[in-house]
């Protein structure tokens, strides 16, 4: 399955959920936002969330301020 990470191409061996690609990645942190084809996915939806053959994902850290 290849799938686009901050617009770098990866192969994954098999389909996996968000929170599971993260923590695979090591990329699993507090802070960290994420968005799959430009559509922002809720943290509480990660561990059920499934990424997809060609799915375009962007993983940033949410920064607040004022």
């Amino acid at each position: 399955m290849k799938i686009t990470l901050n617009d770098q191409p990866l192969e994954l061996a098999q389909a996996l959920s968000v929170t599971a690609l993260l923590e695979q990645l090591k990329r699993h942190q507090p802070g960290t936002a994420l968005a799959i084809n430009q559509t922002i996915i809720p943290r509480a939806d990660w561990a059920t969330h499934q990424v997809q053959d060609g799915d375009d994902i962007l993983l940033f850290q949410a920064i607040a301020g004022g």
